[in-house]
């Protein structure tokens, strides 16, 4: 899973991604200091596989990860080439979903390009200029398939829904909430790759103050979650400068410091559970002495394709799948324990694996 950073400058953007990733972008309090993408890899924290770990005294634990892309300050006029330009929305099309971080806090020291701080104005501001970015790569298209519609009727086709899917933009509307549920249409947009077609998460950044009651006192944070709501996204609240010291905690320091703030989780945590919740997303696990792993699918996968996401030849090769869920395996201690008390499920292609699955795949090629 990968997720790019966005924001006006100056909101946190960089502070966040320093805390999530402890990879130490440059941070500063002026616009665009981050001059190129930095990118950062981040393990999905998952207590289930360091007990398969533990349980099968395995030699290597590898958690899911989810890759972080913090993408430079945008300002109006980005798509036209002000601030940094549209070179940093090019890395905004690779990612599978938008991380948009939205300043919920007042502070003096703190400059904000616009002289006041306004978090609707801030989203807006931005998704104006992703809105631009986009009906120039429809523009682009448009120029193509035009002439091609004369003898294509597939072109003729694509000519009318891009014409639409502009008209769209051009009103100042996002592409995802665009409906079709036309098949070629649907092909069309995916080829498309959209930046405003993107998933968002918005992460209210806040105060000390506000993190105990999770923003719930605070006005900003008020507008973005009805905003959010409105466009189906998903918001998290988090203090960019509390994570950053959080990140500097062992594992035990790190409890400690999460009770004493009176948190249950990390922002880190907050986000991966938005993240999945926003993508369908969920883990199955794989065990042995080797290697204890958590592979991320999208809900509702099929066994077979689930064993392609560990190797090809697991899906191209599938015969069957022994399932059992990660909590009977730790209970009973042992796959073969499980086996005796009728537990591991022997499933075929049409099995849809769930979260917490444990599955030893059986193929041949």
């Amino acid at each position: 899973m990968k997720l790019g950073i966005v924001g006006l400058p100056n909101v946190g953007k960089s502070t966040l991604f320093n805390s999530l990733t402890k990879a130490g972008a440059e941070s500063a309090n002026y616009p665009f200091c981050t001059i190129d993408p930095n990118i950062g890899v981040v393990p999905v924290p998952d207590e289930r596989i360091e007990k398969l770990g533990e349980l099968y005294h395995t030699k290597k634990v590898t958690p899911a990860v989810i890759e972080f892309v913090d993408i430079a300050g945008l300002v109006k006029g980005a798509s036209k080439g002000e601030g940094l330009g549209n070179q940093f929305l090019s890395n905004i099309r690779e990612v599978d979903a938008v991380l948009h971080v939205v300043r919920c806090f007042e502070d003096p020291n703190v400059i904000h390009v616009e002289g006041t701080v306004d978090p609707l104005r801030d989203i807006e501001t931005i998704n104006l200029e992703l809105i631009f970015a986009d009906m120039e790569v429809l523009e682009r298209r448009l120029s193509k398939v035009t002439k091609a519609a004369r003898m294509d009727k597939n072109a003729a086709k694509e000519e009318v829904f891009a014409k639409a899917l502009y008209a769209h933009l051009e009103s100042g509307k996002l592409a995802r909430t665009f409906v079709t549920e036309d098949e070629d249409e649907l092909a069309f947009r995916k080829e498309y790759n959209l930046l405003t077609d993107k998933p968002v998460i918005y992460a209210a950044n806040v105060a000390e103050d506000d993190l105990a009651d999770d923003g719930a006192s605070n006005p900003m944070v008020a507008k973005v979650r009805e905003f959010a709501a409105e466009e189906g996204s998903e918001v998290f609240v988090i203090c960019a400068r509390i994570e950053e010291e959080i990140a500097e905690l062992d594992e035990g320091e790190k409890a400690e410091y999460l009770e004493a703030m009176g948190l249950k989780e990390s922002g880190l945590e907050k986000l991966i559970r938005a993240s999945y919740h926003l993508l369908g997303l969920m883990s199955f696990l794989t065990a042995g002495e080797d290697e204890c792993r958590a592979w991320t699918i999208k809900i509702g996968t099929k066994a077979p394709q689930a064993a392609g996401k560990i190797h090809s030849d697991f899906e191209r090769g599938f015969i069957k799948a022994e399932v059992v869920n990660y909590k009977d395996l730790l209970e009973l201690g042992s796959l073969a324990a499980a086996r005796e008390k009728g537990l591991v499920g022997i499933e075929g292609k049409d099995y849809v694996v769930r979260d917490g699955d444990v599955i030893l795949f059986r193929f041949n090629v």
